[in-house]
């Protein structure tokens, strides 16, 4: 199956950056859209971004402008450059791949079915 293994978290000051890795090994060709999620202490864990077969993004709102999701196929490694970060932006951040779905758009939504996940990587802002 999909392995996922995230990298790149840290902590860093305000208004800072990072950039969050996630390599994927195994059958990647069966996954279809891949997504950054992140879960701070006592929340529920929440989409970031999503990235589409197609190559179209999606974006939760506080994070418009300032984060971006990319892929390197080439590398089977998923991006997500993060800047002007914010306190609340620190959380363990999650990667997830899933096949392609009729019922499901690519958006990173709640309830979203992701079959794989990476054990994430913690990101610190203060």
């Amino acid at each position: 199956h999909v392995q996922l293994v995230e990298s790149g978290g840290g902590s860093v000051q305000t208004g800072g950056s990072l950039r969050l890795s996630c390599a994927a090994s195994g059958p990647t060709y069966i996954t279809y859209c891949m997504a950054w999620y992140r879960q701070a202490p006592g929340k529920d864990r929440e989409g970031v971004a999503a990235l589409d077969g197609d190559g179209s993004t999606t974006y939760k709102d506080s994070v418009k402008g300032r984060f971006t999701i990319s892929k390197d196929s080439a590398k089977n490694t998923l991006y997500l450059e993060m800047n002007s970060l914010k306190p609340e932006d620190s959380a363990m951040y999650y990667c997830g791949a899933r096949m392609r779905d009729p019922l499901w758009r690519c958006r990173a939504a709640r309830d979203e079915p992701f079959q794989y996940w990476g054990r994430g990587t913690q990101v610190t802002v203060s």
